[in-house]
Order: structure tokens, then sequence, then C-alpha cells
């Protein structure tokens, strides 16, 4: 009987050990799948952090190279804008004397016309005196108109072209002077010889007017 109370004991104890065992690995088991559930959602919130960070970077540098493109959009928009405005403001500049250039030929042709007009319309000398001093005169004020134009001319054209124009109009002098000469000779010895002379030189002058007008003022 004794041995039987023994043996119930045992097994009670027995027994009592293998549930006290069960429970430490069901908590073992419990720590770890804790501990591995921390350890992955850690990870998880480091990599989501990681992954925000890379999206914020790439959101800036985005938002940088629009606001980059967006300047140098706006700085090539104002340097067309200021050769478009520089190329209008030359072409403008370049109509602007070309029409300057045109109303002083034509301003010079009027002008010529109307002293040609004055001198057809005028009254003529009943002497011989009179009419002397009438082309003499007259000679003045072409030869006056004359310089005047081969000033402007000055400043119209280019040097070589000047140059050229320079010899020619010595050449034409000596002309005028020479034909003045010849027509006045067939009245050599006369009253009207002088006369010639100098309504010879009137003429020449008007016509060297309108021939530096027409041919070389632009």
């Amino acid at each position: 009987m004794k041995n039987n109370r023994n043996i119930v004991t045992v097994m009670i104890t027995i027994a009592l050990i293998l549930l006290v065992s069960c429970d430490n690995s069901t908590d073992e088991i419990s720590a770890k799948s804790n501990n591995q559930s921390s350890t992955n959602s850690t990870t998880q919130n480091a990599d989501g952090d990681v992954a925000n960070k890379d999206v914020a970077d790439t959101d800036e540098n985005t938002t940088e190279k629009a606001s980059g493109s967006t300047e140098n959009n706006e700085q090539n928009n104002q340097e067309d804008i200021s050769s478009g405005t520089s190329a209008n403001v030359n072409d403008g500049q370049s109509n602007s004397s070309n029409s300057d250039n045109e109303n002083k030929k034509k301003e010079y042709l009027q002008k010529l016309n109307k002293m040609e007009e004055s001198d057809r319309y005028s009254e003529a000398g009943t002497t011989i005196t009179e009419l002397e001093e009438q082309e003499a005169e007259r000679y003045k004020n072409w030869d006056e108109e004359l310089n005047e134009i081969y000033g402007v001319l000055k400043e119209q054209l280019p040097a070589e072209q000047m140059d050229k124009l320079r010899e020619e109009q010595r050449s034409w002098v000596k002309h005028r002077d020479e034909a003045a000469k010849e027509a006045s000779l067939k009245y050599k010895g006369g009253t009207t010889e002088s006369l010639e002379y100098v309504a010879t030189q009137a003429s020449l002058t008007r016509e060297r007017c309108y021939t530096l007008v027409a041919k070389y003022m632009k």
C-alpha cells in the first residue's frame, strides 16, 4: 500500500515537471515571435524612412530642375526679345536714314526747279551792263548752290567714291572755264564778250547742280 502511494507521488511530480517545461517553451516561443515581429517592424519603418527620403530628394531635384529650366527659358526669351528689339531698332534706323536721304534728294530737286523758274521769269535788263550784272548774279547763286550740294555729298558718299567725285569735279571746273572762254571768243573785242563768258559759266553750273543731285545724291 505504501509502495502504491510512492508511485502515485512520483507520477504526479513528473507530470508537474512536464507541465512547467511546456509553459516555459511556450513563453520562449512567444517571446521569440514578438522579438522577430518587433525587428521586422523596425526594419520596415527604417526602409520606409529611407524610401520617403529618396522620394523627397527626387521631388526636390525635380523642383530645382524645373526652376532652373524656367529661369533658363525666361532668360532665353529675354535674350530673344532683346535681340529682336535690337534688330527692329537697327532696321528702323536704316529705313529712317534711307527715307531722310530720299527726302533730301527730292528737296534739292525742287529747290533747283524753283531757281531755274526764277531765272526764266526774271525781268531782263535793258543794257549790256544790266544784263551782265544779272548773269553774274545768276552764276553766283548757282555756284553757291553747287557748293552746298557738294557738301551734302561729302557726308553721304563713301570715302572712295568721294575721292573719285572730287577728281571729277576738278575736271569739270576746268571744262566749265574753257567752255566759257570758247563761247566768249565768238564776240572777242565786242561788248558782249564778258557777258557771254559769265552767262556760259552760270548755265553750265546750273546743269552741274542737277547732275550731282540726280546722279550722286542718295
